[in-house]
Order: C-alpha cells, then sequence, then structure tokens
C-alpha cells in the first residue's frame, strides 16, 4: 500500500536529525496525571474529565506520533476515515472496559509497547517488511492499528484508573466515558492539523526527499521512547539500582576526607 522510500538526502537527513534533537526535551514530558489534576477531578464534574482527556491525547506523544504514521501516506478522506476509525474503535474498548473493571498493568512496560508500535509504523512505512523480511507485502495494516488501538487504550486506562473514579459504577461510568470523549476531540484536533498540514506538504517538491528521513525520524522517537519506558520501568521496580546509596556516599566523604577541604581561617578578614 505505501510506496518503498528512496534514499535520504543528506540535506534532508540533517534537517530532521536537528528536529529530532530540538523534539528530546519534549519527549521527556511523561503525559501522567499530576496532583492538581486529581484535585481538579475531585472538585469538578464531568466537564473536567473531558477536559483532561483531550488534554491528555493532545500531549500524548507516543499517541500522536503513531497516528501522524498511520495517516502519512493516506490521501484520501475515505482512507484516514477508516484506519482513524478502526484505531478509535480499538482504543475506545480498552479504555472504557479495562478502567470500568479494574484491569491494569505497569504502566512503564504498557507504554514501552506502545513505543513499539511507533518504531513499527514507521518501518512499515519505509517499505521494511519487503526490504527486510522480502515479504511481498506489509501484515494487513488495518488489523494492526486495531490491534495497537487496543494497546494504545489500555495505555490511556491505566493512566486513568489513577484519577478519583468514585464508588457508585454509574458515576464512574460516567467519568470514564467523559474522558473517552475528551479523549476523542484531542485526537480530532490533532489528525485535522497532521491530515491538513500533510495534504499541502505533498504537493510540495520537498515531500519525496524528506519522506523517508520523516519516518526514520519515526522510528528513532518510537525507539528513545522505549528507552525511556524501560529505564522508567527499571527505576520503578529496582530503585536502588538508580540511587547513590547514603551509606556509600558518607563513606567516599571520609575517604576523600571532605571535612578538612574548609579552611576556617579564610572567615576571618
Amino acid at each position: 500500500m505505501f510506496p518503498i522510500l528512496p534514499a535520504v538526502p543528506r540535506r534532508a537527513g540533517l534537517l530532521l536529525l536537528s528536529a529530532c534533537l530540538l523534539l528530546l526535551p519534549v519527549l521527556g514530558w511523561a503525559h501522567g496525571i499530576s496532583a492538581e489534576d486529581r484535585q481538579r477531578m475531585l472538585d469538578g464534574g464531568y466537564l473536567q474529565y473531558v477536559g483532561l482527556g483531550a488534554t491528555h491525547m493532545l500531549t500524548g506523544y507516543d499517541h500522536l506520533l503513531f497516528l501522524f504514521g498511520v495517516v502519512f501516506f493516506l490521501s484520501t478522506f475515505r482512507d484516514v476515515a477508516k484506519f482513524v476509525t478502526v484505531f478509535t474503535v480499538g482504543h475506545c474498548i480498552t479504555l472504557v472496559f479495562a478502567t470500568f473493571f479494574g484491569i491494569t498493568w505497569n504502566y512503564f512496560l504498557i507504554d514501552a509497547v506502545i513505543a513499539i508500535s511507533v518504531m513499527y509504523k514507521g518501518f512499515d512505512n519505509l517499505g521494511g517488511f519487503l526490504r527486510v523480511f522480502d515479504m511481498p507485502r506489509s501484515p494487513k495494516l488495518l488489523a494492526m492499528v486495531f490491534g495497537f488501538g487496543l494497546l494504545h487504550g489500555f495505555g490511556l486506562s491505566t493512566r486513568l484508573q489513577q484519577l478519583p473514579l468514585g464508588d457508585d459504577p454509574l458515576a464512574m461510568l460516567g467519568r470514564i466515558l467523559s474522558f473517552n470523549v475528551g479523549v476523542e476531540l484531542g485526537q480530532i484536533v490533532a489528525l485535522a492539523v497532521m491530515v491538513a498540514v500533510l495534504a499541502w506538504w505533498r504537493r510540495s517538491p520537498s515531500f519525496a526527499p524528506i519522506a523517508r528521513a520523516a519516518n526514520l525520524l519515526l522510528v528513532f522517537l518510537g525507539f528513545l521512547l522505549l528507552l525511556m519506558q524501560l529505564h522508567g520501568y527499571l527505576h520503578d521496580s529496582r530503585p536502588g539500582d538508580f540511587r547513590f546509596p547514603v551509606e556509600e556516599h558518607r563513606h567516599i566523604h571520609e575517604d576523600m576526607e571532605v571535612d578538612k577541604t574548609v579552611d576556617p581561617g579564610r572567615n576571618q578578614l
């Protein structure tokens, strides 16, 4: 379905590498639930959940990167609607049901697999299955997008379950659905921008030479997100491996005789 892209021109590669370096701090923002959001949920109503859902999607860089990869080569409204609908149905299923029934998992690991979905889409856009695995075509893309949609919804669910959803089943369902509505509104806004930019870009002579570099960047950013999430998981499960032990720190100070490096005589004029 997607073309096999040509080699990346040197100038395009440098341009995309620069963009990647600029995006590194942005990718460091973990789209979690802050203490302020928790309190706001307690004090507010369903509209608060709608707003948080929209904000969460618009700052969910892993979700947006995957969607960008999905629509990158889709040039008709029918194709965009088809793939986005499949993705939306998938993430709605797990978002609603996993949250309502309290099904969860370590969110670092879920986000790590979501990062792999970003890498997968960039690899697919590059014609990787034909180039690397000598396959006549990519695996059924609609099915893959649906499967990844289920996964992305599970990731959204783990974040939503950090919020106070209440004990009343009907009220809890209302909050879950409100959050889901917000997610869909945020997705519509993000997709409208992506599709408009891509439609304009395809008419530009720069699209063909930079398209390959853009998808290589997508794979790299997915890999970067994967490393970040795996680091977060290891830090979360084995925190001692990532902290400087206090006792060892004290012994180092003693060995270096740090206390003797201060000259009290300098306090006198």
